[in-house]
């Protein structure tokens, strides 16, 4: 075997077959690991011949092999023309720091002699289009209603957008190719056809081969052909190895490395080289974090998403802006690492990049320009330049040529060459046809044939051949995924009790919720008697059993909702079947559910006083378990059924009501309405109340007792002249009723019991199996994103929008490029850069911070954030702020900004030499890195909210709103203004978000600096440079600027004047002037023995040398403190504090926290929330549903009731059933209360635009209108239906209580939201609280039977017992009651005596308000329990109409008092800043 064949055997099974043991820090096996062979890619020839290699043909071509230094001239290469000579193995990442360790390991591949897994990807006349145009309407609560424009929208088919049009290419095993475009050219959609993405785009047509495989073919393979997205999704609470350690054990090969022993060797050592390949070994026990859960800094959770796509051992690898975060030095690394990975394992890379820098530029092969979805270039990068420039545009010296690419269409961007300013091409269909003239396509041309070549089928017959030898022999044939089922469950219930003990809080509260809610409820049905005045009790404590049961499973529906776009991630990447997800879920859910009834049981059980034998109890038990784990797959069910959480709401809040009624307690099964007893039979809870109450009354010999025995009390001792009245199945005449009397009076039996349980379990299994079928269907979010949304009735305002016209558009664009525009020239804006310039404001104070330290508490101990950092930003002045990615830029930020709620503060934070004022954190802007933003305004609400809300209350409102005139044109945002912020995909783009963030600062007019965290982090080059651009110009005016930034490139990092750079633990590196061309730093860095190369990017230089592989192993942060320039630093600080405190200070405090009064905030604040609210017409939609839909159900279960005395008993119970529209609404609003807190918290309180009061009124205010609607739409289909009294005077009264409890369990839910930390924990403290008012309201259990220790107090504090005896008595006090047949007590009288006689007695004590139907008659007595409707309420402890109104005000109270709560837990919430002591 010669030299290379050898070589490349070693490399390609190192990666690849069973062989080599990994690339990197460990080993890891072989086609395991990725696939083998791959050599044939790393030596690229010039075709003077072709390249034979043994056992692969080499296609001749126009490649060049490699050098360090870029390429091989052509005439090196002569010698090995031929063939005969092998060509040294040389990678553009050989200096990569992991390659001796890949080439380490390559020698053990070779004895495991594993096919390679090499693919390659080719295109053709690919286009793909999106439905929808580039804007949509946002219809409001009123359009929404215009039927006639509806239907003539709707008859017109969607607009189809062109996304890519006509695109070619191929990437062959062992090649990277550079996509680059500006936001919205396509790069996207591109990334995911070559990934083999189709879902959600209308058409796409054209020819995508993987190797030989068609598109259709490589399905199957969607496990190797795999895309990193720009969002980075995981589950927040897991730890970074927990993460990785599950992305690694999903792709264990089933033949490992010959010297690996089991699966856990090959795992650990996999992961352990991913974490090294990306620097983030120190983050393994760290949570990965999100906006919301404290975690690793963004960089770190990049680099984790990175890490966890290369986990899949894939074949092609779409990476779409994966460096987005990242300081340069890591993106460089991560380059470097997918470019040493390409190589040597023969994979085939497509990466989009914005700001890519020349040192990344140069290690990719090819590169494809898209502008507006069309092709203008593709060929070998090293073309690339040559070929724009040769058309007349100038790359400037230093410049990225990925930007430079990208800018030549823009006409504000693109600098021309002299005397080509007529000729030059102004648009992107004349570069396109000036490529297509050109040798490079026809060159490129010629590799489309590839996958008809004899290399092409030979390595996807291989790399098929090395999948199925990877995969578990368990597995499917067709199956994507490697490791066996069983290990994909094991795996799935690992994480799944991670992700439950990562956020122990939610855990903890939801089992003591659980033990609280059984002492309480077992409390208030204490020692429930084993007489007929218990039976009622203790169904209503088996009915309780179950309903906790059913509400505890409504957070679900959420907990569904949260996780499913790392499910969604997952599938895609081919790590298990959704099956497994499900059943590991279910698996999780055993110990607890087990935990949760077994305590909820044995605490309920025993203080009710149920039946007291071992099997009576453990049936209660596993019947509790069997519903518990039912309705949690139910509600499982409806979350992954619905594509959206407002739809699964809507549904799983109004079937839960329809599982409540429709259980057996509320209606009896006798006389439930033919129409909608089939509930029952699908009701797993109705089965359940079957089963817990044969199981406590058979056997059972129940005597009537009191109310239920008629006549009873003294003189009435004889059983034969008594009998039960008012209990079901109870024979007339008789005195007592066995327990299967009782059940058969409910068509119960006790034979059924064991058939129910059965029963039960047939429905978890059908909801689990709908549970797996829907989530194996989910789908990728839709391809049409990234269009602009309007509101509807701002249509006339976007009409440049709506009727963007092509040829004019191109017209203005060549109009626009005649006069070639430099770089730093203002836009065409209306205004003139003197006039805004005149307007902007300038700044006069210095700020400078001192010493300042700091720290944190964590688990081990306190951590140290910032060591004594120092520095200052006087007027005119932009300073970069920089460092390597958890450095400690944005905690620096934060605290100066004082930002920060925890930790500790030490160190002197001065604004012109003195401590800071009040009004600090108004008078300075901060632009988080973050762009959270109120989805629901347009861009100009947005920046006149800030700007009327944060200027000086002196100021005029007319010269707010002008100034934010000034700010549009500035941000040249005139074409969007009119449109919605929006959410990610419909709305604005990242950089239009992005922009809005700056504006929003810039119209509060700072009078002190700006801070600004990462402004360019996801904006291309030509976005990051404008943002600088704008920032370069207020400084100009005046104003002082600190910006932290990650990757600028060298015409940005230009722009800055000074710096401060900092090293991983907050340690400072430099602080100083840059100087012209960087002259100042890169002498100071020379002098420290880290000279810059020449045409290096001084900024990435230094990043590299702070924490990169230039870092020498010194200690940057000593020798910075044992440098002159340290004590320059210091000395100058002093005396800029010392001089500053000597003159009038440049900003006058005006002493108020807030710019405006509170009244002025309360008006704006509303008026935004009624806006938002009056456009999210799915929120409303969904609350005026539930209304309709819950009401119509109530209505018509409950469908005009008599007024026999069972039939009293259901017009209470239609009542208590209006109660429960409330769960599923509260469910719905908490998620926009806490979406709406997000975004103050986050961002508007911190820089003290307006007050909590404002923000608590705003949401209270804004809901009111449409809770009056809300029950309007309950009252009118549910109050006439059940057949209530029509007299105005009761109605009326009625609706005005139903009004107030609209208003009631608004404010509940909202007080709950307040202080919640989110939306699941939320969902979880409802039931709870929802619970106890229900079970406490009089109803479950009748006042007189409640125990004193609550009657006395939570009775009487519970708005829900108001709600009810107010609106019973208004429709139940004047009725008169029939007796039914069955109904009647019916006895004999001794002696002869006649009925009125015998009963006399009774009748004028204890049976005073019972009615004696026949009283002359001698035997055959029939007696009603009750003559009029308010006999019937007194026995609820309501004895006089004058209780309805009294109730009613009383629930006005409470209205009012739940509002209060939102206000006083929002106050709760609200921590104080921390400032530096």
């Amino acid at each position: 075997m010669s030299t290379r064949d050898s070589w490349r055997s070693s490399w390609g099974n190192g990666y690849g077959g069973g062989g080599g043991n990994g690339f990197g820090g460990t080993s890891f096996g072989g086609t395991s690991a990725w696939g083998a062979g791959g050599g044939d890619t790393i030596f690229r020839v010039l075709s003077r011949g072709s390249f034979q290699d043994r056992g692969s043909k080499r296609q001749s071509g126009i490649f060049s092999a490699f050098s360090r230094d870029g390429i091989y001239e052509e005439d090196d290469l002569s010698l090995y023309s031929n063939g005969d000579i092998d060509v040294p193995p040389i990678s553009k990442a050989e200096d990569w720091a992991l390659m001796p360790d890949v080439k380490s390991y390559a020698e053990r591949g070779e004895k495991d002699h594993l096919k390679s897994r090499k693919l390659g990807i080719t295109w053709q006349n690919l286009t793909v289009k999106g439905v929808g145009a580039d804007a949509a309407f946002n219809e409001n609560v009123r359009s929404q209603f215009n039927v006639p424009r509806n239907i003539k929208e709707g008859r017109q088919p969607p607009p189809l957008n062109t996304i890519i049009e006509d695109s070619h290419g191929c990437v062959k095993p062992g090649e990277m190719l550079l996509v680059l475009g500006r936001p919205g050219s396509g790069c996207t959609t591109l990334l995911k056809m070559l990934a083999n993405r189709r879902n959600g785009y209308a058409e796409v047509n054209g020819e995508v081969k993987f190797g030989s495989m068609t598109a259709k073919e490589a399905l199957q393979y969607r496990g190797q052909i795999v895309m990193n997205t720009e969002e980075e999704l995981f589950f927040p609470t897991l730890t970074v190895g927990q993460t990785m350690d599950f992305a690694t054990r999903m792709k264990v090969p089933y033949h490992k490395f010959s010297d690996q022993h089991s699966d856990k060797d090959f795992q650990q050592e996999y992961r352990d080289f991913l974490m090294k390949a990306m620097g983030i070994t120190h983050t393994g026990d760290t949570k990965v974090g999100n906006e919301f859960v404290r975690g690793v800094s963004g960089g770190e959770r990049k680099r984790v998403s990175i890490i966890e796509t290369l986990a899949t051992r894939g074949s092609v690898f779409c990476w779409d802006n994966s460096t987005r975060g990242l300081d340069a030095s890591t993106a460089l690394e991560y380059t470097k690492a997918v470019r040493a990975m390409t190589d040597v394992v023969g994979l085939s890379s497509v990466v989009s990049l914005y700001q890519a820098g020349n040192g990344i530029y140069n290690l990719f092969d090819k590169v494809l320009v898209l502008d507006e979805g069309r092709e203008i270039f593709y060929g070998p990068r090293d073309q690339a330049r040559p070929f724009m420039e040769e058309l007349g545009f100038i790359c400037g010296d230093g410049a990225n040529v990925g930007d430079f690419l990208t800018g030549v269409t823009v006409p504000t961007e693109r600098s021309v060459r002299p005397g080509m300013e007529l000729s030059f091409p102004r648009t992107a269909e004349e570069i396109r046809a000036d490529y297509m003239r050109t040798d490079i396509k026809a060159t490129m041309e010629k590799e489309y044939a590839y996958p008809q070549s004899d290399e092409a089928k030979e390595n996807t017959k291989e790399f098929q051949e090395a999948i199925a030898y990877d995969k578990d022999k368990t597995l499917p044939k067709k199956s994507p995924l490697t490791v066996s089922f069983p290990k994909q469950v094991k795996a799935c219930v690992a994480r799944q009790y991670q992700i439950v003990w990562g956020d122990k809080p939610t855990f903890i509260i939801k089992q003591l919720a659980t033990l609280v809610q059984a002492l309480v409820v077992g409390s208030l049905f204490y020692k429930s008697s084993t007489d007929s005045s218990g039976l009622f009790s203790k169904s209503g404590a088996l009915f309780f059993s179950l309903l906790y049961q059913a509400l505890m499973a409504l957070s679900e529906v959420t907990d569904s909702f949260a996780g499913r776009p790392v499910l969604a991630k997952h599938k895609a990447f081919a790590f298990f079947h959704p099956a497994a997800f499900c059943i590991a879920q279910i698996a999780a859910d055993l110990p607890v559910l087990l935990f949760q009834v077994t305590q909820f049981s044995l605490v309920l059980y025993f203080m009710v006083g149920l039946k007291m034998s071992a099997s009576a109890f453990f049936t209660y038990w596993v019947t509790l378990f069997a519903i518990a784990m039912c309705i949690t797959a139910v509600m499982r069910a409806i979350g992954a059924v619905f594509s959206t959480f407002d739809g699964a709401t809507k549904l799983s809040g109004f079937w839960f009501s329809a599982l409540v009624v429709y259980t057996g307690y509320f209606i009896p099964k006798t006389q439930m309405h033919p129409w909608f007893v089939w509930i029952y039979w699908i009701d797993p809870l109705a089965y359940g109340f079957e089963i817990l109450l044969a199981n406590e009354v058979h056997g059972q010999t129940i005597p009537c007792v009191n109310q239920n025995l008629i006549p009873n009390g003294p003189g009435y001792t004889d059983t034969a002249f008594q009998s039960c009245a008012g209990v079901m199945g109870a024979r007339q005449g008789a005195t007592s009723v066995t327990g299967d009397e009782y059940l058969a009076g409910f068509s119960y039996k006790h034979s059924h019991l064991w058939r129910n349980f059965g029963i039960i379990w047939a429905w978890w299994a059908f909801f689990v199996f709908l549970t797996i079928v829907a989530t194996s269907n989910w789908k990728e979010s839709a391809g049409k994103s990234g269009f602009l949304v309007i509101p509807r009735e701002r249509a006339n305002k976007n009409k440049q929008i709506l009727q963007k016209d092509e040829e004019s558009q191109i017209k203005e664009k060549k109009m626009s490029s005649d006069s070639v525009t430099p770089l730093d020239s203002s836009s065409n804006s209306s205004m003139d850069e003197k006039t805004i310039n005149n307007q902007l404001i300038s700044n006069t104070s210095v700020f400078t911070w001192k010493n300042l330290t700091y720290t944190v508490k964590t688990p081990s101990g306190d951590r140290v954030l910032l060591d004594n950092v120092q520095g200052w930003v006087k007027p005119g002045m932009l300073g970069a702020l920089m460092g390597s990615s958890g450095a400690g830029k944005t905690t620096l930020l934060d605290v100066l900004a004082q930002r920060k709620t925890e930790g500790s503060i030490t160190g002197s934070v001065l604004v012109d030499g003195r401590p800071l004022s009040v009004s600090f954190q108004r008078s300075a802007g901060y632009c988080e890195q973050l762009d959270i933003h109120e989805p629901l305004s347009t861009v100009r609400e947005a920046l006149e909210f800030s700007a009327l809300l944060r200027q000086s209350r002196e100021t005029p409102n007319e010269e707010k709103l002008k100034y934010v005139d000034t700010i549009i044109n500035l941000l040249e945002m005139q074409d969007i203004e009119h449109t919605l912020v929006g959410r990610t995909g419909a709305g604005l783009s990242v950089e239009q978000r992005k922009r809005l963030t700056i504006g929003v600062e810039l119209v509060a007019k700072p009078s002190i600096l700006i801070f600004l965290d990462e402004p360019t982090s996801g904006l291309d080059g030509q976005a990051a440079f404008n943002t600088l651009r704008f920032l370069r110009k207020l400084a100009a005016v005046g104003q002082a600027v600190l910006v932290t930034i990650h990757q600028p490139s060298a015409s940005l990092f230009k722009e800055f004047d000074t710096l401060l750079l900092l090293a991983r633990g907050g340690k400072t590196v430099y602080f100083g002037d840059i100087g012209v061309e960087a002259s100042t730093l890169k002498d100071y860095f020379a002098r420290n023995g880290a000279p810059c190369p020449k045409d290096v990017n001084p900024a990435e230089h230094m990043i590299d040398v702070v924490s990169g592989g230039a870092s020498q192993g010194k200690d940057w942060n000593q020798i910075w403190l044992e440098s002159p320039e340290f004590k320059e630093v210091s000395n100058e600080v002093d005396r800029i504090n010392k001089d500053a405190v000597s003159k009038p200070p440049g900003t006058v405090d005006d002493g108020h926290e807030f710019a405006m009064p509170l009244w002025q905030q309360i008006r704006l604040v509303t008026n935004r929330m009624n806006v938002a609210l009056y456009r999210n017409t799915d929120y409303v939609n969904n609350k005026f549903a539930l209304h309709i839909g819950s009401a119509l159900f109530n209505g018509f279960s409950f469908w005009k009731i008599g007024n026999s005395v069972s039939e009293l008993q259901l017009k209470l119970f239609t009542i208590f059933n209006f109660i429960f529209v409330a769960p599923g609404v509260i469910n719905q609003l908490q998620p926009l209360f806490i979406d709406r807190r997000d975004i103050y918290e986050f961002r508007e309180k911190k820089s003290k635009m307006y007050s909590w009061v404002a923000f608590v009124t705003g949401l209270i205010v804004s809901e009111f209108p449409y809770l009056c609607i809300c029950a309007v739409l309950y009252f009118a289909p549910w109050y006439y239906t059940v057949g209530f009294p029509t007299d105005s005077n009761k109605s009326g009264a009625v609706f005005f209580v139903m009004l107030f409890y609209e208003f009631i369990y608004t404010g509940i839910g909202q007080f709950i939201a307040a202080y919640a930390p989110n939306a699941v924990f939320a969902s979880l403290v409802n039931p709870a609280i929802i619970t106890i008012l229900v079970s406490f309201c009089g109803v479950l259990v009748p006042y007189n039977q409640i125990q004193e220790f609550w009657r006395y107090w939570i009775y009487y504090l519970n708005p829900f017992n108001y709600l009810i005896s107010s609106i019973l008595t208004f429709t139940v006090f004047d009725v008169q009651v029939q007796c039914k047949d069955r109904e009647f007590a019916l006895f004999d009288t001794p002696n002869n005596q006649t009925c009125g006689e015998y009963l006399a007695p009774y009748q004028a004590g204890l049976g005073s308000r019972t009615n004696l139907i026949n009283p002359d008659a001698t035997s055959g007595c029939r007696v009603c329990q009750y003559r009029l409707g308010s006999d019937y309420l007194s026995t609820l402890n309501i004895d006089d109409y004058y209780v309805g109104w009294r109730d009613a005000g009383i629930v006005v109270i409470f209205a009012i008092s739940s509002y209060v709560m939102v206000y006083a837990l929002m106050k709760l919430r609200t921590k104080a800043t921390k400032t530096a002591q």
